[in-house]
């Protein structure tokens, strides 16, 4: 995938085809402000991620995780499917994700 190119998408919309692997793709519902804020914040925690575990560090390891998985539930990526859930819930997942992360940043 080039990087200035959106990553193909299956028929239904649910998966994006990236180097021949299929990945859940983000709720197409989330605005696209809101879901630029939650890459950043996934984007971050990747980033902690690598430091952490550079550094031999567990716990900071384990606290980049737990926010790689935030982001990752917050964008519908993972957890329940976004098409199998209701408007209301799918709204909730991402508000309540990012107002957790962007707490967890300010602190």
């Amino acid at each position: 995938m080039e990087a200035d190119r959106a990553p193909e998408r299956i028929p239904d919309g649910h998966f994006v085809v990236i180097r021949g692997r299929k990945w859940r793709a983000t709720d197409p519902s989330i605005p696209e402000e809101t879901a630029a804020r939650l890459r950043r914040h996934l984007m971050s925690a990747r980033r902690a991620v690598r430091s952490a575990t550079t550094a031999g560090d567990a716990e900071a390891e384990r606290a980049a995780r737990a926010r790689v998985n935030r982001a990752k539930v917050a964008l519908g990526e993972r957890g329940t499917p976004w098409w199998d859930q209701p408007a209301d819930v799918r709204r909730r997942r991402w508000e309540e994700g990012l107002a957790s992360l962007d707490a967890e940043a300010r602190n």
